[in-house]
């Protein structure tokens, strides 16, 4: 598919996937944008969509996947792209931090070898070269050269994630993408890996996608928040708008039920009910049936994205969404 071009390293328009044995697409219309240098947040409830939209950046989709839109890196299509040039793209242009560190690493082989793999098997680097490049790295994430000779058993959770940090920057990616990346770690480890990514992406210029349940840690971190819901964006803006101010009220719904030491004591809020089952159609918006705003046109018609007035930026699928009077933590 044919697009204007685009000044965003990421840019993913009307990304629509389905897949064998549902009734609706897992992915439905996704619009998206990172600009380099930028940190944007992905956030949701789990089996949103993140991770997949995310993946689809370096396409790796699942098996049978139909799969409409576009994603473009550097104005490129990812999508049609033949296989010689999707492999410089992984290698060289795009990376992923993944979730768990230590099943992506061979436990049966040393950390020197797995950073310095992908670069000497393309050419692009020496290997004399590729493993100097490494311990840079690795001082630039607070290790030495020493873990280059150890085995991925030899070092903790916090190291791994930063042997995995380094990796994903080896070629000098335009994007790095970041899938919970913290999940695994206690608090002390987590503060130091997001100040870490922090610091190497305004060293490195590089266009940050941070995919993360945790809504506290997206304000913390991102420029502008995407909110997914059932495969679809619920609300996109300015993170410190949208958190301040969130226009959808599944949005609203989730600051509602983050933890909080300075909240009341009592029960935390919930958001009942369940996501939407992908073997079921949804006509409409796919949250009425946990909204406390719902209404009929809410189940028999699709929202549009709208913005908000004044923040043109600032936009969420709702037909309600002027009801909203703000984020219930800041009553």
């Amino acid at each position: 598919m044919s697009s204007p071009s685009s000044p965003h390293t990421l840019d993913v328009r009307g990304l629509r996937i389905t897949l064998p044995g549902t009734a609706r697409p897992v992915l439905d219309g996704v619009d998206l944008h990172v600009a380099a240098g930028e940190t944007v947040a992905l956030v949701g409830e789990s089996g949103s969509g993140k991770t997949l939209t995310s993946r689809s950046a370096l396409n790796l989709l699942p098996p049978g996947a139909v799969v409409e839109g576009s994603v473009r890196v550097r104005d490129e299509d990812v999508l049609t792209m033949d296989a010689d040039r999707l492999r410089a793209l992984r290698t060289g242009t795009v990376a992923m931090i993944f979730q768990d560190p230590r099943a992506a690493l061979n436990p049966l082989r040393r950390i020197g070898d797995f950073l310095t793999e992908s670069v000497t098997l393309t050419g692009s680097m020496s290997r004399a070269d590729a493993t100097a490049r490494a311990a840079e790295l690795l001082r630039a994430v607070g290790l030495d050269d020493s873990a280059l000779r150890k085995y991925p058993g030899q070092v903790s959770g916090g190291m791994l994630q930063r042997v995995m940090i380094a990796a994903a920057l080896m070629g000098d990616p335009a994007l790095l993408l970041a899938d919970e990346p913290t999940t695994a770690l206690d608090v002390t480890t987590q503060a130091e890996v997001i100040a870490l990514l922090a610091e190497l992406r305004r060293g490195f210029g590089t266009g940050l996608l941070f995919v993360t349940h945790d809504l506290d840690l997206a304000a913390a971190i991102s420029d502008r928040v995407y909110v997914m819901y059932a495969g679809r964006i619920a609300e996109s803006g300015p993170a410190e708008a949208l958190f301040a101010r969130p226009r959808h009220p599944y949005t609203s719904a989730l600051l509602a039920s983050t933890p909080r030491l300075d909240a009341p004591r009592g029960r935390l809020d919930a958001i009942d009910g369940q996501p939407p089952d992908l073997r079921q159609e949804l006509p409409g918006c796919p949250f009425a049936a946990r909204c406390h705003l719902a209404t009929e046109i809410c189940d028999q018609q699709a929202p549009e994205p709208r913005p908000a007035p004044g923040l043109p930026h600032h936009q969420a699928a709702c037909h309600h969404s002027d009801r909203l009077e703000g984020s219930p933590v800041d009553a």
